[in-house]
C-alpha cells in the first residue's frame, strides 16, 4: 500500500492549530475566596476538593473566577446536568479550561473529535467509534487485561511497600489503549508525558503548551504513517479507512480522535482505579467485605465512581446570556464538575459517604448528555478486572504513609503516587 496523501508531511501542517486563538494571562496562586476566585489547578483543590464543593453548593452554587479569562463553576447536580444537555448555549469546542481559548472557527469539529464537537457533526463523529466500544468488543480484551494485571503484581514480588498508582493502576489503561490503537507497548512512558502535559500543564505559557501538543501530534502522525504502510486490524487502521459524509476523515480528525483516546482513555481510568485502591487501603471494613464478598464488587465499583469521579469537563459560553441568576459572557468558561454533581445531597442520600452496597446509584462519573463517555464499557471492564485481581492477590493492605499520597491537579483527579503496604 502506498502512503496515503492525507498523511504526507505537507498535509500535517497543522495538528496544533486548534490551540491557537484568544490567549489569556496566566493566573496562578492561592485562592482568596472560592466563590469569586476559584481555580481547579491549585494544590488545595487537588488534595481534597469535596469540602470546597460542599461549601460552594450551600452559599454560592455557581461560583465565578476571573482567572483563565473568566469562568463559572456550578456545583449542584441540576445545574451541571442542565448545562451538559444545553448544546445551544454552550460549546464543546474546548474541553480543557486553560489560559487560552481555541478559535471559534474550529467548531463544530474541534481539536479532538467527537468530545470537542458540537451538533450536528458530533452525532456522526461519535457514531463512528461506537462499534469499537460495545460490551461485546470490550469483552474480547478482558483475558489479556487480567493476565497483564497478574503480571504487574508478579513484578512486585518481595516488595512490602509498592506504589499502587505508578506500579499498577497507571500501567493498565496504557497497555489496553496501546493495544487498541496498535501502538508500541514500550511507548507507555511517552503516553504519561503527553497526558500530564495536556491535563496538568494548563498554566504553561501558550507557546510552550502548543509545542507540547505539537509533539503529541507528531508522534501520532508517525504511528499513522506506519499504519498506512503496514495496515493491521486495530483502531488506528479503522480510523484511517473510515468515511464520513462520503469522504475519508481529514488528518486532523484522525489524529485528534487518536489523541482523545490516548489522553482521555488512559488518565480517567487509571485515576478511577487508583482512587478505589486508595479508599480500600484506608477503609479496612470495606476492603475486608469485598474480599469476603467478591460478588459485591460491581456495585462497590459504581459507588467508587460516584464518590471519586475523576472527570471534570469544560464548555464555552456561545453568546452573552443570563443563566440561573448569573450573567455569563460569550467565551466564558464553564467547568462542569461531575464530581460535585455526584455529591449533591439533593440528589444522593448520604452523598458524602462511600456506601459500597448502594443500590440506586445514577451517578454521572461518565458525563451527561451527548458527550457521555463512549468508552464507559471499556473503563468499567479495566476497573473491575484491576480491582478483582488486586483483591485476589493482595487481600490485606494499608496506606504506607497517608501524607505521601499525591493527587493530580486539573480536570482529571486521581492519585499520582499511592504508597501501599502489603501485609
Amino acid at each position: 500500500m502506498t502512503v496515503d496523501d492525507r498523511f504526507t508531511p505537507a498535509a500535517d501542517d497543522r495538528q496544533d492549530a486548534p490551540l491557537e486563538g484568544t490567549r489569556n494571562e496566566i493566573i496562578t496562586g492561592p485562592v482568596a475566596d472560592w466563590a469569586t476566585d476559584f481555580s481547579h489547578t491549585e494544590g488545595e483543590w487537588a488534595a481534597d476538593p469535596y469540602p470546597i464543593q460542599d461549601d460552594l453548593r450551600q452559599r454560592c452554587p455557581i461560583a465565578h473566577t476571573e482567572r483563565f479569562g473568566g469562568g463559572w463553576l456550578p456545583t449542584r447536580y441540576e445545574d451541571v446536568a442542565a448545562i451538559a444537555y444545553d448544546t445551544e448555549s454552550f460549546s464543546s469546542r474546548s474541553i480543557i479550561m486553560s489560559n487560552f481559548r481555541p478559535p471559534k472557527e474550529i467548531a463544530p469539529v474541534g481539536g479532538v473529535p467527537p468530545i470537542s464537537s458540537d451538533p450536528p457533526f458530533h452525532h456522526d463523529a461519535r457514531k463512528l467509534l461506537l462499534p469499537a466500544f460495545t460490551k461485546t468488543e470490550v469483552s474480547k480484551r478482558e483475558a489479556a487485561t487480567r493476565a497483564f494485571c497478574h503480571a504487574l503484581i508478579d513484578a512486585m514480588e518481595g516488595q512490602e511497600v509498592v506504589d499502587a498508582a505508578r506500579d499498577y493502576a497507571q500501567h493498565i489503561p496504557v497497555r489496553v489503549i496501546a493495544d487498541m490503537l496498535g501502538f508500541p507497548q514500550e511507548d507507555g512512558p511517552r503516553f504519561r508525558e503527553f497526558i500530564e502535559s495536556a491535563l496538568e500543564g494548563v498554566n504553561l505559557p501558550p507557546d510552550e503548551r502548543v509545542a507540547n501538543m505539537g509533539r503529541l501530534f507528531d508522534y501520532l502522525l508517525v504511528q499513522i504513517r506506519d499504519h498506512v504502510d503496514r495496515p493491521r486490524e486495530d483502531l488506528t487502521t479503522f480510523l484511517i479507512d473510515a468515511e464520513l459524509y462520503g469522504q475519508k476523515l481529514t488528518p486532523d480528525h484522525v489524529a485528534g480522535t487518536m489523541a482523545l483516546l490516548l489522553i482521555a482513555g488512559i488518565d480517567t481510568t487509571w485515576s478511577a482505579i487508583g482512587a478505589s485502591l486508595w479508599h480500600l487501603a484506608k477503609t479496612p471494613a470495606d476492603r475486608e467485605r469485598l474480599v469476603a464478598e467478591p460478588e459485591l464488587l460491581p456495585t462497590a465499583m459504581e459507588e467508587f465512581l460516584r464518590a471519586y469521579a475523576p472527570v471534570t469537563m469544560a464548555r464555552l459560553v456561545k453568546e452573552d446570556l443570563s443563566w440561573n441568576g448569573v450573567e455569563m459572557k460569550a467565551e466564558d468558561w464553564i467547568l462542569l464538575s461531575f464530581p460535585a454533581a455526584n455529591r449533591d445531597p439533593a440528589y444522593f442520600e448520604r452523598a458524602d459517604e462511600v456506601v459500597i452496597d448502594r443500590e440506586a446509584n445514577r451517578h454521572v462519573a461518565f458525563g451527561l448528555g451527548i458527550h457521555r463517555c463512549v468508552g464507559s464499557h471499556l473503563a468499567r471492564m479495566e476497573m473491575r478486572v484491576a480491582l478483582e485481581v488486586w483483591l485476589e492477590r493482595v487481600p490485606s493492605f494499608t496506606l504506607a504513609d497517608p501524607d505521601a499520597v499525591t493527587w493530580a491537579t486539573g480536570q482529571v483527579r486521581g492519585p499520582r503516587t499511592l504508597p501501599i503496604r502489603r501485609r
